[in-house]
Order: C-alpha cells, then structure tokens, then sequence
C-alpha cells in the first residue's frame, strides 16, 4: 500500500473517521514475514529478500515474533544522530566496519498467526502491531504516530533536521489494499519526484550525468553536471550493477545498468525539459 502525493498535510477532519499522521522515514521498504521455522523473509518493493543483507533485523524479529506474523516497514540507518540512507546503501560489511545502526520500524500489520488482518481498519491494525511489538524493543520498533494535526505539523517543521522526510496522513477507518492509494498521503519536504536510474555517461566510475526515467516513461539526461560528491558516490553505488555500452539515439554513448536504481530528481520546466540529479533513492 503506497500513499498518493499532498502539498501539504490534511486536516484531521478532512477524512471520514479522522486520519493518523507518522513520520516519513528515509529508508528501504520492506515487508517483514515471520516463517514456520523462525527465519525471516525480508521483501523489498522489487520483491527481493534483504534478510541477507540485515541478518540482525531477520534475526530479531525471527527470535521475537511467532511464525504467521506479517508486518509493514522501513529499514533506517542511523549516522551522527541523524537517518542515513546513504549508508543503507553500503555493503553488510561497511555498515559493520563504520559501526552504522539499522532499525526496523514498522507502521503496519497485515497478518497475525492464522489470520490476515489487512480488511480490518488502520485503527485496529494499530492495536494489533502494539501487541505484536510490546516489548519486543530495539532494533525493532512501532513508527512514532499521532492523531493530532498540530503535533503532525509540528514534526513536519522540526524533524527534518535529523533526516525525517516528511509526514503520512492514513485515514483511520482505511483497510489494507495493495497499490497506491488516496487513503494515505504522504507529504514531502521537497519538490523532488522519484524516476529509474538507467545508465550513465562518462567514466563509469566517476560519471558526468546519468540517463534517468521519469514518472511518466519518458527518458532524459540529467542536468547540469554531476557535483564531484554525487559522481563518486554513484559511481560506488553502480559498480556492480553496470551492463552493456549502448548508444542512446538522443543523448550518445552510455554505460546502461543490468539492476536499475530508484533515485530522486528535481524536474525543471521550460522549453527542454531536464531532470536535475538529487540523489538514489533505494535498491527498489
């Protein structure tokens, strides 16, 4: 279940049955599925597993909730008091070398052991998710929510300064459906929309503008030139992702990715539309 784009956060009253507001949190998605046998299967939005790469999370929740547990989450990671989703991006293994945090907080549940909740409304799979987590504790956790607007705006004002995205306004009364949904808005600090990293031009380690996907299909290259900054750190994070040289018919030679990367761009209108790189966003 995706929440739909807002400018900007909906009264409480402006649903029927009142909305709850949560933080936006800058991470992975994943759903968590709790197996017979303990293990976890951690699914991305692409539907790829990411116990492997957060064997801590899997294994906390494996060791603390019984088997028939289904939740809705992100994975955070966290830096100097702030999230970092650059460093969910890094390797199990530089996460454990720069002593780099990760937490599962979970804002949903869709299955109890011998039943899947998901019809019921946002209010009761709240309570449900507070059960299944009482004392369950780090690193695993219910995402801070309120039922009150000025809190919600509150959050909004001064969170972003430890990396909080923005706000999720859910009606109450919404049950759980797959897809995106109007029930659920999500409002962002930035102007900035997500597009497919697709391939890149230049050295592939250290590229001058990347070939990205916008939301309506249509491809472009990005403008102006990558910062020194954002060049080196895509070229780190495509490494292993790289494909075969191409010649695109618009823009001239470029590296395409075998594993496109969700990022997050900055459109600018006028004659020529462009897109200007902000960063990558998730693994998908």
């Amino acid at each position: 279940m995706r929440p739909r784009p807002a400018d900007e956060i909906p009264a409480h009253g402006s649903a029927p049955g009142g909305l709850q507001y949560t933080l936006k949190l800058d991470g992975f998605r994943a759903l968590a599925f709790v197996l017979e046998d303990g293990r976890v299967f951690l699914q991305s939005r692409s539907h790829r597993d990411l116990a492997r790469d957060f064997p801590e999370i899997a294994a906390h929740l494996g060791a603390h909730l019984p088997a028939g547990v289904v939740l809705d989450g992100e994975l955070c990671a966290y830096r100097e008091g702030r999230l970092s989703f650059t460093d969910l991006l890094r390797s199990r293994a530089d996460r454990e070398r720069l002593g780099v945090p990760v937490s599962y907080i979970a804002f949903d549940i869709l299955a109890v052991p011998g039943r899947d909740v998901r019809a019921l409304p946002l209010r009761e799979r709240w309570e449900l998710l507070g059960t299944a987590l009482r004392g369950i504790g780090p690193p695993v956790q219910r995402v801070l929510a309120t039922q009150d607007e000025e809190t919600a705006r509150a959050w909004f004002r001064d969170l972003r300064a430890v990396g909080v995205e923005g706000v999720v306004a859910k009606a109450l009364n919404s049950p759980y459906r797959p897809g995106g949904t109007w029930a659920w808005r999500k409002v962002r600090h930035s102007d900035t929309r997500d597009g497919t990293l697709l391939g890149v031009f230049g050295p592939v380690d250290r590229p001058r503008a990347l070939l990205v996907e916008l939301p309506d299909d249509r491809t472009v290259k990005t403008s102006p030139r990558l910062t020194p900054a954002q060049s080196r750190l895509v070229g780190e994070l495509v490494r292993d992702r790289l494909g075969a040289p191409a010649d695109h018919p618009d823009h001239g030679p470029v590296t395409m990715l075998a594993d496109p990367l969700p990022v997050e761009l900055s459109q600018q209108a006028g004659r020529h539309e462009t897109a200007r790189f902000v960063r990558v966003r998730s693994d998908g």
